[in-house]
C-alpha cells in the first residue's frame, strides 16, 4: 500500500514537472494573486513574463523576486492598445520561440451603486477586465495554433456565480470572462489549446488584509472552510490547470472560494 502511494506521489511530481521551461505570461503580475502566481510558476522552473500597469510596480516586483533567487522578465504595456500588445507578444515569441501559457489576471473591481457609477468608471472596468483579455488572447492564439498546443487561463470571481449587491460593472465583467472562457475553449479545442478560468472567493490580498477584525470575522463566518483564502490557493489552481494533470479539462470555471456564499 505504501509503495502504491509512493508511486502516485512520484507520478504527480513528474506531471507537475511538465511546467519546467514553459514560457508563461501573467498579466496583473505585480501584486496579490498575480504576483503569487508568478512566484509559483517560477518555483516550477517556468520562464515567467509578468505584465504590470506601471514601470515602478513592475521593477519592484522583479526586484522582490530576484531577492528570492527568482528571475523574471517584466513589461508595462497599455493593455487596451491592441497594436502595442501585438508587437510585444511577437517580441516575446521571437525571443523564446514559444508561448505556452497565458494567464489573464489583470483587472479592477468596483463597489459603487449604479446611480453613483460614472460612465467612465464603468467603461474602465470593461476595458481592462474584458477588452484587455480579448486583445492579449487574440495576439497569443496564432502562435499557440502554430505550436498546436497552449493553455489560456482567466481570472474570474465568485461574484460571476453569485453577483454582488453593488458595483455592477465588476460582476458583469466577470460573467463575461466566464462566457469568453467557455466559448474560446470550444473554438480552440481542435488545436490542442485548453482554456479555463479560476473564480476566487474572498482572498487575503492587500485590500482585504487591511480590513479590521470587525469586518473580517463576520466574513470568515460565511465560509464553511473557516478561513479567508490565500493568494497561493489561487496560484495553485492555476498551476494545476496549466499542467498536464489537467490535460482533459477545458472550458471550466473552477471555484476556489472555500464554498463561500455571498
Amino acid at each position: 500500500m505504501l509503495e502504491i502511494r509512493s508511486n502516485l506521489i512520484k507520478s504527480e511530481v513528474q506531471n507537475m514537472n511538465d511546467l519546467k521551461k514553459k514560457v508563461v505570461i501573467v498579466t496583473g503580475g505585480t501584486k496579490g494573486i498575480g504576483f503569487e502566481t508568478v512566484r509559483a510558476f517560477c518555483e516550477q522552473g517556468s520562464q515567467v513574463i509578468l505584465f504590470g500597469s506601471r514601470k515602478e510596480t513592475v521593477e519592484r516586483a522583479i526586484k522582490n523576486l530576484a531577492n528570492e533567487g527568482k528571475k523574471v522578465v517584466g513589461y508595462y504595456p497599455n493593455l487596451n492598445n491592441y497594436e502595442e500588445i501585438e508587437q510585444l507578444i511577437k517580441k516575446i515569441y521571437e525571443q523564446y520561440g514559444h508561448i505556452d501559457i497565458l494567464i489573464n489576471n489583470a483587472g479592477i473591481s468596483a463597489n459603487k451603486k449604479i446611480e453613483d457609477t460614472t460612465i467612465e468608471e464603468y467603461e474602465n472596468i470593461m476595458n481592462l477586465n474584458i477588452n484587455a483579455m480579448f486583445f492579449i488572447s487574440k495576439a497569443v492564439v496564432p502562435y499557440m495554433k502554430q505550436q498546436k498546443s497552449g493553455v489560456i487561463l482567466n481570472t474570474s470571481s465568485m461574484v460571476s456565480i453569485y453577483g454582488q449587491p453593488s458595483g455592477i460593472g465588476y460582476p458583469t465583467s466577470k460573467f463575461a470572462v466566464n462566457g469568453f472562457t467557455k466559448s474560446l475553449a470550444r473554438e480552440l479545442a481542435s488545436f490542442n489549446i485548453r482554456v479555463n478560468a479560476v473564480a476566487p472567493g474572498i482572498i487575503k490580498t492587500d485590500m482585504v488584509a487591511a480590513l479590521s477584525d470587525k469586518i473580517i470575522k463576520p466574513l470568515i463566518q460565511t465560509i464553511p472552510l473557516g478561513r479567508i483564502g490565500e493568494p497561493r490557493d489561487i496560484a495553485n489552481a492555476f498551476l494545476f490547470l496549466a499542467s498536464d494533470m489537467a490535460s482533459y479539462i477545458s472550458g471550466i470555471v473552477l471555484q476556489v472560494d472555500g464554498l463561500a456564499k455571498v
